[in-house]
């Protein structure tokens, strides 16, 4: 097997997916391959996985891993998707469950620490295994973070590991595994590992500050966000641990799957559409308001779509605010996602109010969302931070013009009206005057001034963040953590 950069993370599209970093994980790597290099994706074999289109066969049995008791194994299976070998950790009791990480009524599984050290276990066990060192472990969050930890301490007892690199990447800094110091004891770590500089959190035992502490990098998903998180504001409580990495962390924009957001070729619109010939969006529009029963004059009026996680970092709650403000703007408002149940609650009900304005459906399904933001004329982005984001990416493509607060990856996709380059509407504030005065402004825009508003979608939809250059900075890093490794 040739030099191989191996992605660990707990999610992967299209096998599986709660949200942006299964879209990262089902790019990155194939991206990476189309830049010349070996990759290989490790990732659980949920129970929910989705396996209908591919031939997924077992490849390793029984592989011991010794957590969290000295017989316990792992089962291996593989596929290949888009020239990727995908390999899918299996330990029924821990991954075959209906949600990858919580239930929606009774919240995360009480045993999330040990799913994951067990899976992070698995993932070197299988690596040693395949019997080639890696050129690279890349980890992602909290699930896959011991990862580069373990390769540390590794180094200094087993050759095989001498040389392999890491790197690890910060998808969302608010998610950090943060659990009981109990369950250090038993993850076979040393003892050394436990320090405030190390895996130890006040007390607790915080598994994203470990691959933040011991990684050879770590990297972020957008330039600004990199920035922000060495602030107390931003900084999740590890804005010190960061500072102390400053060095060696690094913002990597992520880039979008235009293979798959596409909408010139979208199988799921029921009508495709591109810069050049505009028709199809409102085919689209008219499509989805009868879809969802809105009211039939609304296909002459501007309508608003919001996809995201019902949680205070997406600025439900700030949507939900205002949304009988919007109504009197006359405008409709579409919403897609799921989470905390208030926040569900209450977009049910303002729904029921204002029936014919506002429709809200609760989960999320992929030939949804892919309707929605072509429908939609303009797309909220209310995120009180945001790493990256995807769907405001996706937005543009699809010339639905976001409207989205000056954070993190929003502040370096769009740029802000008013101005000639402008390709959507930013708003310092997260809070509801500032957002209500914005889209008050985007409406005004987009039914006052139909040539500029064109004009704008066209500039919107020519945006391009494809992966390659991404991939070329990820490229750049490895090769100097292999340098400082091989000196």
């Amino acid at each position: 097997m040739a030099q191989r950069i191996f992605f660990a993370t707990s999610e992967v599209y299209p096998f599986s997916k709660s949200g942006g970093l299964g879209d990262v994980m089902g790019a990155l790597p194939a991206a990476m391959q189309n830049n010349g290099q070996q990759t290989a994706v490790i990732s659980p074999l949920y129970g929910r996985i989705s396996t209908g289109n591919f031939r997924i066969r077992p490849t390793v049995s029984d592989l011991p891993v010794g957590y969290p008791w000295a017989p316990i194994t792992a089962n291996v299976y593989e596929t290949v998707h888009h020239g990727v070998p995908h390999f899918f950790i299996d330990r029924g009791e821990y991954f075959d469950r209906r949600h990858y990480y919580n239930d929606p009524v009774h919240g995360d599984y009480f045993d999330n620490a040990e799913r994951f050290i067990f899976f992070c276990r698995a993932a070197l066990a299988l690596l040693e295994h395949l019997g080639v060192p890696p050129y690279m472990v890349h980890a992602h969050d909290w699930q896959t973070a011991l990862l580069p930890v373990y390769i540390h301490f590794l180094r200094r007892s087993n050759p095989f590991w001498a040389n392999t690199g890491t790197m690890f990447t910060i998808h969302n800094l608010a998610f950090q595994g943060r659990f009981s110091s109990r369950l250090f004891a038993a993850c076979g770590l040393p003892q050394e590992a436990w320090n405030f500089n190390g895996v130890e959190f006040f007390g607790d035992f915080n598994l994203l500050k470990s691959g933040i502490a011991y990684a050879d990098a770590v990297t972020t998903v957008s330039p600004s966000y990199a920035r922000e998180i060495l602030t107390e504001k931003f900084g999740c409580g590890l804005d010190g641990i960061l500072r102390q990495r400053e060095l060696n962390l690094h913002g990597i924009l992520n880039g979008a799957d235009y293979a798959i957001w596409n909408p010139e070729a979208d199988p799921y619109l029921p009508c495709q559409y591109s810069e050049q010939d505009m028709s199809g969006k409102q085919g689209c529009k008219d499509n989805l308001i009868s879809e969802l029963g809105l009211d039939p004059e609304l296909k002459d009026r501007p309508l608003l779509g919001f996809i995201g996680r019902m949680r205070g970092q997406k600025g439900i709650d700030i949507l939900n605010a205002i949304i009988p403000d919007l109504v009197r703007m006359d405008v409709g408002i579409v919403v897609l996602g799921e989470g905390n149940p208030i926040h569900e609650t209450i977009i049910r009900e303002l729904m029921e109010a204002h029936r014919g304005r506002v429709a809200a459906v609760i989960g999320y399904t992929e030939d949804l969302a892919h309707r929605m933001q072509a429908a939609s004329d303009l797309f909220l982005m209310p995120s009180r931070y945001e790493p990256c984001g995807l769907t405001q990416m996706y937005a543009l493509r699809y010339g639905t013009l976001p409207i989205a607060t000056a954070v993190g990856g929003l502040r370096d996709t769009i740029i802000p009206w008013p101005g000639d380059n402008s390709t959507g509407f930013i708003f310092t504030e997260p809070d509801p005057l500032d957002f209500l005065k914005t889209i008050g402004q985007a409406v005004q825009f987009w039914t006052r001034n139909p040539v500029g508003r064109r004009e704008m979608i066209r500039r919107a939809m020519r945006q391009s963040f494809t992966w390659d250059k991404s991939c070329r900075e990820y490229i750049d890093l490895y090769r100097k953590i292999r340098l400082r490794l091989d000196q």
